[in-house]
């Protein structure tokens, strides 16, 4: 295999990375992937001498990082504030999602109407998150829904939200009782217990 055919397989690979990122759903997938292209085009084009070429996509990888970093920061990004359980945003925000809501969470629908604490998640005050729950008499919080979209799903949201209910005292534990089977690898990598058929998280 010569050289020039070596750098053209390096030039479509990175064509297919950087297509291929704009595929993702989730924001921080698409950066990630956009990065290693990028970078692989920035080789591409140092390799063939087009430095207009490789500047271009060092610029894209340096903006990639910038905004991962930001992404991966949600807690200094991130807004939580309480709202009403018939809030009417919230019902077009649940039926907007519904379709994949009801993937983590079948019930949905009964959960919602079963719910007496609601909490919008905002991204630079983009709403990418909703947690509707039950408070129980001992100060614990039963979480019904917590749900992210699709394009925020990485994006430490609900690390930054778990951590603001517990903060101040305001519940004293949390919980989800028999979660679906996606979701329960979601609650054992937030750290959430389980004890049975119930998946508890302290401060």
């Amino acid at each position: 295999m010569d050289t020039n055919t070596i750098y053209e397989i390096i030039g479509y690979a990175s064509t297919v990375l950087v297509l291929v990122s704009f595929l993702m759903a989730s924001v921080v997938k698409l950066r990630i992937i956009n990065t290693i292209g990028s970078g692989i085009f920035v080789v591409y084009a140092l390799l063939i001498g087009s430095y207009p070429t490789a500047i271009l996509n060092l610029g894209i990888v340096t903006i990639n990082i910038y905004f991962l970093f930001r992404l991966l920061r949600a807690e200094k990004l991130t807004t939580m504030l309480p709202i009403n359980t018939d809030n009417a945003y919230l019902k077009e925000f649940m039926t907007f999602y519904g379709a994949d809501m009801q993937r983590f969470f079948p019930e949905v629908a009964l959960e919602k109407d079963e719910a007496d604490a609601a909490y919008f998640v905002y991204y630079d005050l983009v709403p990418v998150g909703v947690l509707l729950g039950k408070k129980q008499d001992d100060g614990s919080l039963r979480i019904l829904v917590d749900y992210s979209t699709p394009k925020y799903r990485d994006a430490s949201v609900g690390r930054f939200m778990y951590k603001k209910l517990l903060a101040n005292g305001r519940y004293t534990r949390l919980e989800f009782v028999d979660p679906s089977e996606k979701h329960e690898k979601y609650l054992n990598a937030m750290g959430f217990v389980k004890d049975g058929n119930t998946y508890r998280l302290s401060k």
